[in-house]
């Protein structure tokens, strides 16, 4: 199980709309949009590993350009009993990897009928989701690992690779029903992403001074000999030129947090290797607070006193001692 952050304030309790493999049972329950993510836990039986194949696959008859909404055709004959995939636009970004998150615009429906059953475009909010087994559907991880960012990718998940022989009575999708999507890949980020944007001046010698390395490794968090502060502190260090977040916002992120009064290390995702995504609603009240209304593709420095923090109950082994002012630098990577 993917390793939670210490600053996650309360389980996100969502479960997969998406089954993943050949499961005899639906356990989906319902979640805020009909997208196939899934729950942290790995799948107890994954499926083999589909052959790719060029098709068949239903025509694109409006919006075939990337970045527009695409109107799918119904298919046609017999689907592939493997995953048909084919680059429709071939982008020129990072590759994605296995573990990879990304953005992106996708839209979803039936093979038989063209029934659309989902599509981020009416949402006017770009999926985030990561490409690793038992966190998204089997027959997007076959399907996107190795495209590049800025491709339009379309394919069709036979049941196997999709929501299994239950298949997902919530979607109306029933256990022989052959899935197309189209994927419009905006980014994909990595354990070694970092923020981009303009540096900001750190002038104020009272606060901790945070490095402006953007290589993907950790940067340095310098917390001077002064009083902690006694009121929430939210500064930019790097200022990026992304969307706003809002007290609602679904974000990605880079971190590292260190105690105040001894500058030792407690949690970072550079440390484990694995980035981290959460609502602004499930974290901590310094992060939601210091995080909102920031921009994506930023760094920011976060100093959060303890009855924004953890107070006198800090969670058990963090290291972490009661009334401990906590320093965060924090890259905002994505938001949804």
């Amino acid at each position: 199980m993917r390793r939670r952050s210490l600053l996650i304030a309360v389980p996100t309790g969502l479960v997969a709309l998406a089954g993943c493999g050949d499961d005899e049972s639906d356990t989906s329950k319902a979640s805020d949009s009909a997208s196939p993510a899934a729950s942290e836990s790995a799948p107890a039986s994954a499926p083999p590993p589909p052959k790719i194949v060029d098709g068949p696959l239903p025509a694109i008859t409006a919006g075939t350009k990337f970045g527009e909404k695409p109107t799918v055709a119904k298919g046609s004959g017999d689907p592939s009993k493997q995953l048909a995939v084919k680059t429709l636009v071939a982008g020129g970004g990072k590759v994605v990897a296995e573990g990879d998150f990304i953005t992106a615009n996708y839209l979803g429906q039936l093979w038989d009928t063209a029934k659309v059953l989902d599509n981020s475009w009416d949402r006017k909010s770009p999926l985030l989701t990561q490409i690793a087994q038992g966190t998204t559907m089997e027959g997007w991880r076959y399907a996107l690992t190795g495209k590049k960012a800025g491709s339009r990718v379309e394919f069709s998940v036979p049941p196997t690779w999709g929501f299994g022989k239950a298949g997902n009575t919530q979607l109306g999708v029933k256990g022989t029903d052959t899935l197309v999507f189209v994927f419009d890949i905006e980014e994909t980020f990595s354990a070694k992403s970092s923020a981009k944007g303009k540096d900001v001046a750190q002038d104020d010698a009272d606060l901790p001074k945070v490095g402006t390395n953007t290589d993907g490794k950790a940067p340095s968090i310098d917390v001077p000999k002064a009083d902690a502060p006694t009121k929430l502190v939210a500064n930019y260090v790097i200022e990026g030129d992304g969307d706003e977040l809002a007290a609602d916002s679904t974000v990605l992120v880079q971190y590292k947090g260190v105690i105040w009064d001894t500058g030792k290390e407690f949690d970072s995702s550079y440390s484990s290797g694995k980035l981290t995504s959460f609502s602004l609603q499930q974290v901590v009240k310094g992060w939601a607070q210091g995080l909102t209304g920031k921009k994506v593709g930023s760094r920011v420095l976060v100093v959060i006193p303890p009855k924004l923090g953890y107070a006198d109950s800090p969670p058990p082994g963090s290291g972490i001692e009661k009334d401990s002012t906590l320093v965060f630098s924090v890259d905002i990577l994505a938001k949804m």
